[in-house]
């Protein structure tokens, strides 16, 4: 079951305020009242703002006054079970907001598979569930235009009262749009000695002739290298006429030396600012192992050079990792915080896949600096964590604070988010509401959506779920198996394969195999 509302506009300021003041009143008043206690668990975001039963009921909730709370360590619930169980890492806390900026990375997933086939297990540390889970195509409405649907559903699991609840957003496809406003991409290219490895800089090449083949004749692109130093080899270009030319300079590139990334990314951003088109957008294109290992290596210095360029022009970074020995966390940090996102690309159908059929949601925009904010309602529900988004948290006071920084999504993007849910025993009623806002990504005016979950709408089982859900649900459990996280309802590996296989043949979805295959892996080595 599902629950989508579109179109919603945003409430005037006026009445917010009149209703937050309202708000702060009722809770006062219950609280004197009655002594009300908060007594669940929450995602652990950092923020010390607090969510009342009233706030939780309306369609976009907002962080409340603090009222008094109970919290507490393992403190215990009327089920007899210990809040801090069956995972530590699902702690006590009295907050019921959970809020988060939006991520469409998958590289980490992408990374996993190449270093599961390679033999081996990947480092915990490499391991970002929400990037597993939005490896995989959903099944959520679309919008007509720009903005985002809201689907919240939800299935129990076999741990008495844990459920999985996903949250899922969905911009337009990019079929429906009208023509996508030209792009001016600047591609940053890797071309150290590390990447002179097969499948570095010969994918690459290989990549960018078919994303060049791909682009419209309105579209430009400029070619910086880097190694020891960083070069623009070709200035923003249009591509009417000049196929050949780009083609030309891409066939050229060689391998020299060392990774002087910090270099590679000032000297791109600069040919992008040169080369900057108004009305286009303007995307760097970071493709690299990330492997820096001279020059500025820190990703919040190489990011403060190029604070100007990224914050007065608007121009987005997206990174495209490559090679068996890859520097993960560097690529990370620099596209989250380059307002941008990341993929990785292990051979050609990766390649292909990123390059050519992703090409529309990978270079346009339809939404700037988005964030989700779930409140789940204190009388229905005791504990809830959220899988994965451990870099991407945002104090719940920031949901609607348009200076701080969130996502940047493209057409025919989906975002997941999954929740462990235990709810308490016998609960009916309202579960929890999902929000979403936006900005546009052209006048920058915000927007907002919401959905909402009721306890009877949540599927008796996984099984009974949607295929799309099932998915969702063994590609997290995937990912906290190899991180020995230990969420709730965790079959293990055997079994997860077994469900996967299972998937695989009834969705005829090539990428759900290749999960089915890298759980066999996994497994093997467990």
């Amino acid at each position: 079951m599902k629950t989508n509302q579109t179109g919603r506009t945003r409430p005037k300021q006026e009445y917010a305020r009149h209703r937050t003041r309202r708000l702060r009143t009722t809770l006062l008043a219950l609280t004197a009242a009655s002594g009300l206690l908060l007594t669940g668990c929450g995602a652990g975001d950092g923020s010390n703002s607090n969510s009342s039963d009233a706030a939780n009921r309306t369609g976009f909730p907002a962080p409340a006054p603090p009222v008094a709370t109970s919290g507490g360590d393992n403190s215990s619930d009327q089920d007899g079970e210990q809040t801090g169980t069956p995972a530590d890492k699902i702690a006590p806390s009295p907050d019921y907001l959970s809020t988060f900026a939006l991520d469409v990375d998958t590289a980490s997933y992408g990374y996993a598979r190449r270093v599961l086939a390679d033999g081996s297990l990947p480092d915990p540390s490499t391991v970002r569930p929400e990037e597993f889970v939005n490896s995989f195509r959903q099944d959520y409405e679309r919008p007509d235009g720009n903005g985002f649907t809201v689907t919240v559903d939800g299935a129990r699991t076999d741990r008495p009262n844990w459920s999985l609840v996903r949250v899922g957003l969905a911009t337009r496809t990019a079929d429906d749009a009208a023509e996508r406003p030209p792009a001016a991409l600047t591609f940053v290219i890797d071309v150290s000695g590390s990447m002179a490895e097969t499948g570095r800089l010969d994918l690459a090449q290989k990549s960018l002739d078919e994303m060049t083949d791909r682009l419209r004749d309105d579209d430009s692109v400029a070619l910086v290298t880097f190694s020891d130093e960083a070069e623009t080899v070709l200035p923003m270009t249009r591509l009417d006429g000049h196929r050949g030319q780009v083609h030309e300079a891409i066939d050229e590139l060689e391998t020299q030396s060392s990774t002087n990334l910090g270099a590679g990314v000032e000297t791109g951003y600069a040919t992008a600012t040169e080369g900057l088109r108004k009305g286009a957008t303007n995307r760097v294109v970071l493709i690299s192992d990330g492997l820096a290992n001279t020059g500025d290596t820190s990703a919040d210095s190489i990011l403060e050079r190029i604070a100007d360029e990224r914050r007065d022009h608007g121009i987005t970074l997206f990174g495209v990792g490559v090679g068996s020995d890859y520097g993960d966390a560097l690529m990370e940090k620099l596209a989250d915080k380059g307002d941008g996102h990341t993929a990785y690309v292990a051979d050609d159908a990766d390649a292909r896949k990123v390059f050519v059929d992703q090409l529309p949601q990978n270079i346009d925009l339809t939404a700037r600096d988005a964030k989700a904010q779930v409140a789940f309602d204190p009388e229905t529900v005791a504990q809830f964590h959220l899988i994965g988004y451990e870099d991407r948290k945002v104090a719940d006071d920031d949901f609607r604070d348009d200076n701080v920084d969130g996502g940047e999504i493209g057409p025919g993007h989906t975002v997941t988010a999954l929740y462990a849910v235990r709810t308490r025993p016998g609960a009916e009623g309202h579960l929890a509401t999902a929000s979403v806002r936006w900005l546009d990504p052209d006048s920058r005016a915000p927007h907002e959506d919401s959905g909402q979950l009721e306890t009877e709408a949540l599927h008796d089982s996984l099984s009974s779920a949607s295929l799309r859900f099932q998915v969702t649900a063994v590609a997290a459990y995937f990912a906290d198996s190899l991180r020995s996280d230990g969420l709730p309802g965790n079959p293990g590996l055997d079994e997860l394969a077994t469900r996967a296989h299972t998937l695989a043949k009834k969705t005829e979805d090539k990428d759900v195999r290749q999960l089915a295959e890298a759980i066999d892996e996994a497994s093997r080595m467990d």
